[in-house]
């Protein structure tokens, strides 16, 4: 968790610091703020009950933008080697950012295609796991589009809220399953492929009970003692490492 480089190891290194109650988003030319995690299910499993962490723009993002920001989130899914059947999935987020009338190509970034980078990701240097394209030997990724279920969240953000936006974003995704004409699918079919042993989870409550309860099912929430928030963080994801960007 940070704004660095993630790093992939067959095993996360234990998560030593105090896990952050407020993650500052920079606004513009900044890297994005990224959450690794074994699987798509340990990471919502993970983000849903850090309930005390949330995300907010920085002081200076809220100076210069007057009106309410929203995020861009791009889920990246990386091969821990070139010989393992394992991938991680990196979670990368960054402040929406308008697109200059003068870009160049600008219209893909409006197109709302699952696998172009937003315009915000353009901004600053990005990740290695991000610049060989969205369907790589070695990564993929996959951008959510907005979408009348699931419009771009608005920040503050809390992570269990976000977590429900990230459930809702694969259930759009199954529900384009059939849809050849859009990368809608995407999500659905690389998260069925690299993690076939949730699958029975993801569907084990029925429709009726809505997207909260699917949640509860996906993450487990009930089903054990709520654990120290650094001990479920040292079970997850690599560690955060606070930086100019963050507080």
């Amino acid at each position: 968790m940070g704004f660095g480089t993630p790093s992939i190891a067959p095993i996360p290194k234990p998560f030593s610091d105090p896990i952050p109650n407020v993650v500052a988003l920079p606004y513009g030319k900044c890297p994005p703020f990224h959450i690794m995690a074994p699987s798509w299910r340990m990471l919502l499993r993970l983000m849903a009950r850090l309930s005390g962490t949330r995300l907010e723009p920085t002081m200076e993002a809220m100076a210069v933008v007057k009106t309410e920001m929203r995020l861009r989130i791009v889920i990246s899914f990386v091969k821990v080697h070139h010989a393992s059947s394992e991938w991680h999935t990196v979670l990368y987020m960054t402040i929406d950012h308008p697109i200059p009338p003068s870009a160049p190509a600008g219209w893909k970034y409006r197109n709302g295609d699952t696998s172009t980078l937003p315009w915000s990701y353009t901004l600053a240097q990005l990740p290695p796991f991000l610049r060989d394209g969205a369907d790589a030997a070695l990564s993929k990724f996959y951008t959510i589009p907005c979408t009348a279920e699931t419009p771009f969240p608005t920040l503050p953000i809390s992570f269990p809220n976000l977590a429900t936006y990230l459930a809702a974003a694969l259930e759009n995704s199954r529900d384009a399953m059939h849809d050849s004409s859009s990368g809608v699918r995407r999500l659905a079919k690389y998260v069925d492929q690299f993690y076939p042993s949730d699958r029975v989870v993801l569907d084990d409550a029925p429709e009726r009970t809505g997207m909260r309860r699917r949640l509860k099912n996906l993450v487990g929430i009930g089903s054990r003692p709520v654990r120290d928030r650094n001990a479920e963080m040292y079970e997850l994801v690599t560690p955060f490492v606070p930086d100019d960007f963050g507080r």
